[in-house]
């Protein structure tokens, strides 16, 4: 593995984690009140005038930078898996924002899942690939992406709660390993000039994207615990990523013996996955109010 790749990768979800942090802390001042786009309109203006959601924004802005490096120096399939880090450094950064720390049971269902993710990531050893997609296979994945996504927001209407919350955070963790292959793609062109990259649709359908994953993540936070959403958000950007590195780039994992650890590395995936839908942490709202009176109150819903 390229030292440089992993190290802007693990930067890249330090500054992941404390923006979802940070922004989820703003969201609990002010929790969902209802769904739509007026309601949702309003509570992001809401939100553009709180400390917290500001400060997240731009982690967000500096980790896009990080991520664009990350991914010209490294693959697709390398430097999205490796920002599930971003699971351990959310509850580290967590637990400073909210004063309490998650039970021990939560430390070993995160541990669990990114532990899984690194073993499957060691052992499959993804390959480089081509740095820009072949012609003509954006137009049937990104059709693919589009109707998963429109499954998901159709899924996560009549529910509310944490099943709302991890199913939108799936639906952005979506939008945004679509956003970092389109980031690739833009890096893999940049080698013919500024003005010919300008003069060709990547970049504009990667600013849309990436809007599309962010509002979708704004409403994940409205949505539910950080707890909730973040594990769909962090695993389903690194699973979705390792396809579309396949799919798009060329990019393969190695198989024969090195299946077995991969498929323990998927068996402790699950194996998180489910401790953590029991977790405490996950039915309690570890997030939704200080253990003290120090940090924010829980708000009242309102109409």
């Amino acid at each position: 593995m390229n030292p440089l790749t992993v190290v802007l990768a693990l930067l890249t979800a330090l500054s992941n984690a404390s923006a979802s942090v940070l922004q989820r802390r703003a969201a609990t001042d002010e929790p969902e009140s209802g769904t739509g786009p007026r309601h949702a309109v309003r509570w992001l203006a809401h939100q553009v005038r709180r400390p917290h959601w500001l400060a997240g924004t731009g982690l967000l802005g500096l980790s896009s930078i990080l991520q664009a490096c990350a991914l010209a120096v490294g693959s697709l399939s390398l430097v999205q898996p490796l920002l599930a880090s971003e699971l351990l450094f959310t509850l580290v950064v967590g637990s400073v924002v909210f004063h309490r720390g998650p039970d021990r049971r939560t430390w070993a269902a995160f541990g669990a899942l990114a532990v899984g993710l690194a073993l499957f990531l060691t052992a499959a050893a993804p390959t480089p690939g081509r740095d820009t997609a072949r012609p003509g296979h954006w137009l049937s994945v990104g059709g693919i992406l589009l109707g998963t996504l429109v499954v998901l927001l159709i899924a996560s209407r009549p529910v509310r709660g944490a099943p709302r919350a991890a199913l939108l955070g799936l639906a952005s963790a979506l939008a945004f390993a679509a956003t970092a292959a389109l980031i690739k793609e833009v890096t893999g062109r940049l080698s013919n000039g500024v003005g010919t990259l300008l003069t060709q649709w990547p970049p504009y359908v990667t600013v849309v994207t990436g809007v599309i994953g962010f509002l979708l993540l704004q409403s994940a936070f409205r949505a539910g615990s950080l707890a909730a959403s973040q594990p769909t958000l962090t695993l389903g950007d690194a699973l979705a990523s390792v396809a579309l590195g396949w799919a798009l780039f060329d990019e393969h994992i190695a198989l024969g013996l090195r299946v077995l650890p991969e498929l323990l590395g998927v068996a402790l995936v699950g194996a998180g996955s489910l401790g953590l839908a029991g977790s405490p942490a996950v039915n309690g709202e570890w997030d939704a109010a200080p253990a003290t009176g120090t940090g924010p109150r829980p708000a009242s819903r309102q109409p």
